[in-house]
C-alpha cells in the first residue's frame, strides 16, 4: 500500500494517506523521501519543493497526492491558475485513496483536491 503524507492546498491541512503515517514525524511513505515535497512544504521551502515535485513526474505524473503538493505549491508561489489545474487533475484522477486529516479525519483524496481547490477559489474571491 502506497502511503504519503500531502500538504491540503490553500487550507493548510496537513493530509496522510494512514494511519500509520501518523506515528513518522517527516518525509513520505511508500514513497522516494522528497518525490511529495512534504519536508519542503512543512519547512516552507516552496522553491525545493516544486524542484522535488517536478523531479518525481515521471513517476507519480498522475498521482493526487503529488498533483495535490504541487497544486499547493503552485499557489504558495502565487501560480493561481497552475494550482487550480493541478487540483482538477487530482480530482479527476482515476486513481483515488483514503487520506487521515492530522485531525484524524479520514477524506478521500478525490474530496480532499476538490476542497483544495475551494480553498483555492475562496482565496482568490477575497482578494
Amino acid at each position: 500500500m502506497k502511503c504519503g503524507k500531502i500538504i491540503g492546498a490553500a487550507a493548510g491541512l496537513l493530509l496522510m494517506s494512514s494511519g500509520a503515517a501518523l506515528a513518522q514525524s517527516s518525509g513520505e511513505i511508500g514513497y522516494a523521501q522528497g518525490s511529495l515535497g512534504y519536508d519542503a512544504l512543512v519547512s516552507g521551502n516552496n522553491d525545493l519543493a516544486l524542484q522535488q515535485l517536478e523531479a518525481s513526474e515521471k513517476l507519480h505524473a498522475k498521482d493526487p497526492a503529488r498533483l495535490i503538493n504541487l497544486g499547493q505549491t503552485y499557489a504558495r508561489l502565487g501560480r493561481m491558475g497552475d494550482a487550480a489545474r493541478m487540483f482538477n487533475a487530482a480530482a479527476q484522477s482515476n486513481r483515488q485513496f483514503d487520506l487521515v486529516l492530522a485531525s484524524g479525519e479520514v477524506i478521500n483524496s478525490r474530496e480532499a483536491a476538490e476542497l483544495a481547490l475551494r480553498n483555492l477559489n475562496n482565496r482568490i474571491a477575497s482578494r
